[in-house]
């Protein structure tokens, strides 16, 4: 086995050239496979966190059927035992309760159809970032206030300012009509067309005497240190919910839209990568074909004087082992420096770009990762994909005569 090792060794710079041209060829492929989807999945990540700390948290605690079916009718209680299980929640930052629910928001002669959103202002604060995206104004000051935060493309439409007094009317929990006098505290600009223009925010203990929901909530948002502990905060409130009607849902189910979106991005960088993997099994291919062919004679004096075919054709694909293993490795090197320059150093968009991201709901950002599982198997598929490509050359090997070889001009 050495004197196979040696010969594939020895053989592959014979023509250094062409080796190194392959090498740098399966290098730079992965390198911009690394580099590609280590830039998709930071970006990925920065702007699930950015979307989760918007509006929906981490995980969400529902009743059962409310995703599909949002009414008031479907309740969940922060009682005790509830918020027992969540204080033992691994990963947790915070929680917070919600009302929601659909009602109609007047001023002067304007009226809009509106989504209803009760909230505690200071448990609120840990859960999302709401208060950080008052556009105007001032963030709610209490739980049980008569102010009122609207999406500012709302309160342009009803042609209303801050200060101004507006009144919420909406169907109750008992199947009795509510309405109650607000002050608009401020304006809130989130990015996302359907919450500037339909939402508004009032404090959960007023939403409840709105509504006639009195200790009850629809949502319980759940805010956690990171992506990393959505799986096993999960895992543990499943088992741990007080309630079998309780249902704990993450954050793509909360936003299967945004989920769906990320998932057809992520089609497009696989495709790219597709074509990529495709040209280094081409490159790979033609080294290897154009090396053995010019042996062909070589390979024949060997076969004659006794040497199995089978070792032949192990030198053949040592070779490619040898120079796609010192092209993955470079590649890797290199893709490391990059995505962790990347990671620590994200590149921001300004002026236009960065408005028309932030109007959809992204960030303007382009940001890496050094997860190793990118990096493993980016390097398992080419290498794959380098052996799969030896295939051919070895087969002309395995099935070349002495005589022929020796012939062979």
């Amino acid at each position: 086995m050495k004197l196979l090792i040696k010969l594939a060794w020895r053989n592959l710079w014979r023509n250094r050239r062409r080796s190194l041209l392959t090498l740098l060829a399966i290098a730079f492929a992965t390198l911009a496979s690394i580099g590609m989807r280590g830039i998709q999945h930071g970006t990925y990540a920065v702007n699930i966190e950015n979307t989760v700390r918007i509006l929906s948290g981490y995980l969400q605690i529902q009743p059962e059927g409310y995703q599909k079916n949002p009414t008031l009718n479907k309740v969940v209680r922060l009682n005790g035992e509830l918020k027992e299980a969540l204080d033992k929640t691994p990963g947790l930052k915070g929680y917070t309760p919600r009302i929601s629910t659909f009602g109609l928001v007047s001023y002067l002669d304007n009226s809009f159809g509106t989504s209803i959103m009760g909230i505690d202002p200071e448990s609120e604060k840990s859960v999302t970032n709401i208060h950080e995206k008052v556009k105007e104004g001032e963030f709610l000051k209490s739980s049980d206030g008569f102010d009122i935060l609207l999406g500012y493309k709302l309160m342009e439409n009803l042609k209303a300012e801050v200060g101004d007094e507006i009144v919420l009317l909406s169907q109750g929990y008992d199947g009795s009509l509510g309405n109650l006098k607000f002050r608009i505290a401020g304006a809130v600009k989130f990015g996302i067309q359907d919450v500037d223009v339909m939402t508004a925010f009032i404090g959960i203990e007023t939403a409840r005497e709105l509504l006639a929901m009195w200790g009850k909530s629809n949502i319980v948002a759940i805010s956690l240190n990171g992506l990393d502990d959505v799986a096993p905060a999960r895992d543990y409130l499943t088992t741990n919910l007080p309630d079998d009607n309780y249902k704990v849902l993450t954050w793509n189910e909360v936003m299967p839209d945004f989920e769906q979106t990320i998932a057809l991005d992520n089609v497009t960088g696989l495709f790219f990568l597709t074509i990529l993997v495709i040209i280094v099994a081409f490159g790979i291919l033609n080294t290897l074909l154009m090396s053995v062919s010019e042996r062909f004679r070589e390979f024949g004096v060997s076969l004659s004087i006794g040497m199995p075919q089978v070792k032949l054709v192990a030198v053949v694909i040592l070779e490619s082992v040898f120079i796609s293993f010192l092209g993955v490795l470079s590649g890797n090197i290199c893709g490391y420096f990059l995505n962790s320059h990347l990671a620590a150093n994200p590149i921001t968009f300004g002026n236009e770009v960065g408005e028309i991201s932030q109007e959809y709901g992204f960030m303007p950002i382009i940001q890496s990762t050094t997860d190793p599982g990118i990096f493993i198997n980016i390097s398992l598929l080419i290498m794959f994909i380098a052996i799969l490509a030896t295939l051919i050359p070895a087969y002309k090997v395995y099935r070349l005569e002495a005589l022929k070889g020796i012939r062979y001009t």
